[in-house]
């Protein structure tokens, strides 16, 4: 029998204790060894930490020491997390300036997001896309209609993908023509 004072519900949460200098450091380096993460993304979390548990310690909490500590140590590397993430992105079939945006959202310096990919790669990462996305040479029935060309264009330009490419892409009338642009450049 169930007492009315302990229904299903009543359990109580167990409130974390606040952070000191010892646990504040734990946390940054589990994160750190849990998740491939940027020095702004740690800074982040650890906030979040903060704001959340308080601060028990005798000096201010100084999490960007901590941030700054774990780069100096190589736990965190911008650049090895923008390689990887910027690698996944096009992998996706996302653009040059949808990855750029992302890691730059997520903190990361503009000499460590890497170059541009090549005409080549853009092409090949925009009909990457358009092929999971069944979109121009494709989808399943080639249309004239602007409104769906407008719409498969619109698509591409949200993925990152240039003007100039995503035209290119949407030129092309059948699936061996659109594979012929990667022999073609």
């Amino acid at each position: 029998m169930v007492d009315d004072q302990q229904g299903f519900g009543s359990r109580q949460r167990r409130v974390a204790p606040p952070l000191d200098d010892g646990s504040l450091r734990e946390l940054a380096l589990a994160y750190a060894a849990r998740f491939a993460t940027t020095r702004l993304k740690l800074l982040r979390y650890l906030a979040r930490k903060l704001k959340e548990r308080g601060w028990a310690g005798a000096q201010p909490a100084d999490p960007e020491a901590l941030a700054d500590r774990l780069v100096e140590l190589g736990y965190v590397n911008d650049a090895a997390w923008a390689a990887m993430k910027g690698r996944a992105m096009a992998a996706r079939g996302l653009g040059h300036r949808r990855v750029s945006d992302e890691l730059s959202a997520a903190g990361v310096a503009p000499a460590d997001r890497g170059e541009a990919p090549a005409p080549n790669e853009a092409l090949a990462t925009a009909l990457a896309f358009a092929r999971k996305k069944r979109l121009g040479p494709f989808a399943k029935q080639i249309s004239d209609d602007p409104a769906s060309r407008q719409k498969a264009l619109a698509a591409l330009l949200r993925a990152g993908h240039a003007m100039a490419v995503a035209r290119q892409v949407l030129a092309a009338r059948s699936v061996e023509e659109a594979e012929q642009l990667l022999d073609g450049d």
